[in-house]
């Protein structure tokens, strides 16, 4: 029998270090998949239509929004983000642990859709360190980067709606306490299936 795959959803302000924790997981475990989120927003630099997100027209999403081809969806930063609902439901089917990388609003969609879902939210140590990874990243202006530091105030009103917060000091420890979190959670009786022969 396979095991039903576990809903993952990381949310974190931009900058928090949500990516590279979920990459690291997933070099750990091959069961664990990312899913690729769908945006209006222009590829950067090195990134991949179909790899890093699938890079759509506003038109085209919105055939998307219509046609109920999404988990979620939410417009952030002036652009849409949303998970394309068909890869998640199989990849789910199929045994694997889903990583849904996704903002606030998105996030309390899904909560109402999956409340089974695993619920982790990626702090930064100080909201004047994250302001300064934004302006080391590089990719930003400084106008962008003021906008994404008023949204990740924003939402910290929401934390406590999650069920783990993992502050990212160390990327090595919030790795092995990202890691602790998706172990625990496959423990839970829920997910296990046990039988006494």
């Amino acid at each position: 029998m396979i095991r039903q795959g576990m809903l993952l959803v990381v949310s974190g302000p931009s900058g928090a270090g949500k990516g590279t924790l979920c990459k690291a997981l997933m070099g750990k475990y091959q069961e664990v998949r990312y899913s690729i989120s769908a945006t209006t927003r222009p590829p950067r630099t090195g990134e991949r239509d179909g790899e890093d997100y699938f890079f759509k027209s506003r038109e085209e999403f919105e055939v998307m929004i219509a046609q109920e081809e999404l988990l979620e969806w939410a417009p952030v930063h002036d652009n849409y983000y949303g998970t394309p609902r068909l890869p998640v439901m199989e990849a789910l089917a199929g045994g694997n642990d889903i990583i849904l990388e996704i903002d606030v609003q998105g996030a309390l969609q899904v909560k109402e859709k999956f409340p089974d879902a695993v619920f982790i939210y990626i702090l930064p140590p100080s909201m004047k360190e994250l302001e300064q990874r934004l302006i080391n990243r590089g990719t930003d202006s400084p106008e962008i980067i003021a906008k994404r530091m008023k949204n990740a105030v924003g939402e910290l009103a929401y934390v406590n709606r999650y069920d783990y917060v993992i502050i990212n000091d160390s990327m090595d420890a919030a790795a092995v306490k990202l890691e602790a979190v998706i172990l625990a959670e496959r423990c839970r009786p829920k997910r296990v299936d046990y039988r006494v022969d």
